[in-house]
């Protein structure tokens, strides 16, 4: 078996997947083109590996395959239904309103209702850097996180992203989750059978552990201890109240929709276009001389990328075994 692929290939595959989980065309290849560019700049724990537990969820019903998207628009906001969209069709989407408010306003957040996973919240920032505007998303989570001692998981590890457009360069992109590492990592792990480091995960009886089986079964740990859990708090703020609808605290905080927030800014609105480029190109010059290391989040991932597009993309083998067996399962063989 090969171990490159061209993009386009893998991306045309994924896109055939979604169509035989009763995605339409449209929305079946921008999924694809979202999982797969995510896969291309280095997003491993939301990439491909994500593909076949998409696919059981479009099987149990618990994502809506054909949703009726709905929104009503006002004064710097919008309220967007998702009506549970996999969460790679309701962001674009998300993003492309928006920028289309941002024509008339100089700063718009959206919030969004019945979505589903969003993936790598990174990849939804960049298009809206790409479109002109700095950005910022987040999503909350069933309870995820705890600080050692705690009985329980306390709240989600809500991830946040902020994208923000660079004159001459490729947008800045930063992404994270709120915990030490990404559950992904974790489930990463799991799967290939490596230990994680100490540090990241608590199992069910709230200790340190390095077991990956042991921590999907209690909590992960937040980012700087309690600085993490404020910037928990602010996305459960953002994402979960003001997405909140009469029966919101009736939902079980498991379920497979999450909602989220998305927050679009038009920089020619406040500074000017040409004092914001100016400024930022002397900030990150700076950021930039000051190591040899230095570097701007989102310009490993643009470099990752091109790479890819030029010499072809690679994937893990327990990554590529378990796209051949759903390949298998849902009639659209794997490519060679």
């Amino acid at each position: 078996m090969s171990t490159h692929w061209l993009p386009d290939t893998i991306e045309q595959w994924t896109a055939r997947i979604f169509e035989a989980c009763d995605l339409p065309r449209d929305h079946a290849a921008e999924a694809a083109s979202m999982l797969v560019r995510s896969e291309l700049r280095g997003y491993k724990t939301h990439g491909m590996t994500r593909l076949p537990s998409y696919v059981n969820r479009l099987k149990a019903n618990e994502f809506n395959p054909k949703p009726a998207m709905t929104h009503r628009a006002f004064a710097g906001g919008i309220v967007l239904q998702a009506d549970g969209a996999l969460g790679q069709i309701a962001g674009p989407h998300a993003v492309r309103l928006a920028l289309e408010a941002l024509k008339t306003s100089a700063s718009v957040l959206v919030v969004m209702q019945s979505c589903g996973h969003l993936g790598a919240l990174g990849i939804h920032t960049l298009l809206a850097a790409e479109g002109g505007a700095f950005s910022m998303m987040g999503q909350h989570t069933p309870p995820a996180l705890a600080l050692e001692g705690f009985r329980a998981p306390a709240i989600g590890h809500n991830p946040i992203a902020f994208g923000c457009p660079l004159p001459g360069q490729a947008p800045i992109v930063f992404d994270v989750a709120c915990s030490v590492a990404a559950r992904g990592h974790i489930l990463l792990a799991a799967r290939e059978g490596k230990p994680i480091p100490e540090g990241w995960a608590l199992d069910s009886q709230g200790r340190p552990t390095t077991d990956p089986k042991h921590a999907l079964e209690g909590s992960l740990m937040p980012m700087s201890g309690y600085k993490g859990m404020g910037i928990a708090m602010m996305v459960e703020c953002l994402a979960g109240a003001f997405a909140a609808t009469a029966g919101s605290l009736d939902t079980p905080r498991g379920e497979a929709m999450q909602d989220a927030f998305l927050w679009l800014v038009r920089p020619e609105s406040y500074a000017g276009r040409e004092a914001f480029d100016a400024y930022m190109r002397q900030w990150t010059q700076t950021y930039v001389a000051a190591g040899n290391d230095a570097r701007l989040p989102g310009a490993r991932g643009d470099v990752l990328e091109r790479e890819a597009r030029e010499r072809g993309m690679t994937l893990p083998a327990p990554i590529a075994h378990e796209l051949i067996a759903l390949g298998e399962r849902l009639g659209v063989p794997f490519p060679a």
